[in-house]
């Protein structure tokens, strides 16, 4: 068994230190016999733990294995725990108590100080790295180790920045402000207020949604494999593709879409191609990517393949396209209505500010930490708002959380629309008319909004705060939008969090692989979707008649928001320049994390935008 775990961390990438690989192998092992694992759901489970904490290296050692096997360890006592509640796990420091005699201790009342006591039980540096940093939904079981967020000692702390920290202040590993009243008197206005431009209007609020008709789910898979073909073509490369379901020795061009032949994973061996209804039926054919040196797919992918198809049942490619070109045409598409009154602003704005350069601040859902609903994080990120002055900042849901402990149990006294003007809009209002007619917010709802419409694609929230109307701007999700010609898109389905659970990869041997972050990051523009995973993960309500024209990436943006689960990033991203003579496009994509993760506080992104990817300025802040 040893060597099946050897060769599935080869199939993704990972390899071992030549000293530490004998021992790596028998802990896995002793840990599959114990647990009773497959080898492939060890390295799948590893695989998830490498990226929830950004591991650098690809190669394994005994450290790492020692963290994730401990915390695989406790994933199983929960997993059981879970279905046998009355059931108690005796732990290490069960057993140190019983054999050092301390119940007794605690009988006679000779107790230990809180902080000695508290050190005894936090004594494992592995156990407090899984509980803190673990791959956990933002609302999850209470943990020890979380500072609640009204005591913490250390607020405002930079974790991350790529190129220069947005300002000198910055630069400082901790921020500390006291009271933001005090600071009334040196305030002052940000230099110029923000032109906007909305791309597109769907779904609108009101509209009928259709969810999924068989009907609307066929065509909408049937663009995109057009699409994609009709841009592979248009570059002069390519021929209009044959059909790859019949047999053929010579070499042939064939698109669609990458499928799996079953209900589990994606693997090599269950790889299928499906084709467009024009060219093979809407038939289907085994992929074969044994040859090649690297790719990295998943279901739902559009994809070209050069290959030859020697018995009729399986394409063996010897080239993948996975990618739009770059210089293939796309149109924006624009709301008359919206674009008539944007226009007219951009009419009204000051037209000696200086275009393409853009500073935001950008914070995800949840808003309020798991044990209350005062929505203190918000607070506390408008007050930082206030000292910063950013242009434009941009708040993506969940705001009203249906996640929230108190939500699901239904002990709320207010109804949800009352929470959100009541919570949101009344403390934007405030920031507003504190920074001025300056200021901006942008607000982009999450199917986890309880007073919003459980839908993807997701109509804006229907707001009219009165005199404000050009300074708080709700968009769909996802949406587009120019702010001083800085093209942003936002979506804020975890959809960086489903992909990395269904992709698989194989990296070149001579190291130049990407990060599976960047990878992930580059396929939602490479396949110019902002949700190009089908079959859908569970619990996404999306709709069909709408996905063609709402989900589309009709141009490349200089900023993807994606707000995730996992760690928290910003990466630029590079399309294109893969052909003689093609455009190399660069875009910075951003995950600003959770505001708030359970009972505690979570992290958000400062940027600063200076005419391209290259030379913005970004920082990951923890609250």
């Amino acid at each position: 068994m040893e060597e099946e775990i050897m060769l599935e961390f080869k199939k993704i990438g990972f390899s071992f230190h030549k000293e530490e690989e004998e021992e790596v192998l028998k802990k896995c092992l002793t840990f599959c016999i114990n647990y009773k694992l497959s080898p492939s759901d060890l390295v799948s489970s590893w695989e998830v733990y490498y990226l929830n904490r950004q591991l650098d290296e690809s190669v394994v050692g005994n450290a790492q294995m020692d963290g994730f096997l401990l915390h695989l360890q406790n994933e199983q006592k929960e997993a059981v725990i879970k279905e046998e509640p009355h059931l108690h796990i005796y732990s290490s420091n069960d057993v140190d108590m019983i054999l050092s005699d301390e119940h007794e201790e605690i009988k006679e009342d000779i107790l230990g100080t809180p902080s000695d006591r508290s050190g005894r039980h936090h004594a494992d540096p592995f156990d407090s790295a899984q509980r803190t940093n673990g791959n956990s939904s933002s609302y999850g079981k209470p943990s020890n180790h979380v500072t609640p967020f009204g005591k913490r000692t250390s607020k405002f702390v930079v974790q991350l920045t790529v190129n220069n920290p947005p300002s000198a202040e910055n630069g400082k590993n901790e921020i500390k402000f006291e009271n933001v009243d005090d600071d009334i008197i040196r305030r002052v206005q940000p230099s110029k207020r923000c032109s906007l431009l909305v791309h597109g209007s769907r779904p609108e609020p009101g509209c009928r949604f259709m969810y999924d008709r068989i009907e609307d789910r066929f065509n909408s898979l049937e663009n995109r494999i057009k699409k994609h073909t009709t841009a592979l073509v248009a570059t002069g490369l390519y021929k209009e593709p044959t059909d790859p379901t019949v047999a053929s020795q010579k070499s042939v061009f064939a698109t669609g879409m990458i499928c799996c032949d079953g209900e589990g994973r994606l693997n090599e061996k269950s790889i299928l191609l499906q084709s467009s209804v024009q060219h093979s039926g809407g038939q289907r054919v085994r992929l074969d990517l044994s040859k090649l040196n690297q790719f990295s797919i998943f279901p739902g992918q559009v994809v070209g393949i050069e290959g030859h198809n020697p018995s009729g049942h399986c394409l063996i490619a010897s080239k993948i396209l996975d990618s739009i070109p770059v210089s293939a045409p796309t149109d924006v598409d624009l709301h008359p209505a919206k674009k008539q009154a944007q226009d007219e602003e951009f009419q009204s704005a000051d037209s000696s500010h200086k275009l393409a350069e853009l500073s935001l601040m950008v914070a995800a859902g949840p808003f309020t930490t798991t044990d209350n609903l005062l929505f203190e994080p918000l607070t506390e990120l408008l007050a930082y708002a206030r000292r910063k002055m950013p242009q434009l900042l941009i708040l993506l849901g969940p705001f009203v959380d249906s996640e929230h402990p108190e939500i699901r149990k239904g002990t709320v006294n207010r109804s949800f629309d009352e929470i959100f003007h009541l919570e949101i809009l009344r403390r934007l209002q405030d920031y507003v008319e504190y920074m001025g007619s300056a200021a901006r917010v942008i607000l982009v709802p999450s199917i986890r909004d309880a007073n919003h419409d459980f839908v993807f694609p997701q109509p804006a929230f229907s707001i009219h705060p009165p005199d404000l109307k050009h300074q708080i701007t709700s968009l769909t999700n996802p949406g587009m939008f120019d702010a001083n010609e800085v093209k942003v898109g936002c979506c804020t389905v975890d959809v960086i969090k489903q992909l990395s659970g269904e992709m698989i990869s194989r990296n070149p041997t001579d190291g130049s692989s990407r990060d599976r972050m960047t990878a992930i990051a580059n396929h939602i523009l490479s396949q110019r979707s902002f949700y190009p995973l089908y079959p859908l993960a569970e619990g996404i309500p999306l709709d069909f008649s709408l996905a063609p024209d709402a989900l589309e990436v009709s141009t490349i943006p200089d900023v993807l928001i994606l707000p995730s689960d996992l760690a928290s990033f910003v990466k630029v991203l590079s399309l294109g320049g893969r052909n003689e003579g093609e455009e190399l496009v660069k875009c910075i994509c951003v995950n600003p994390g959770r505001l708030a993760k359970g009972e505690g506080g979570g992290h958000f992104v400062e940027l600063n935008y200076q005419g391209s990817p290259d030379k913005t300025s970004a920082s990951v802040i923890r609250i």
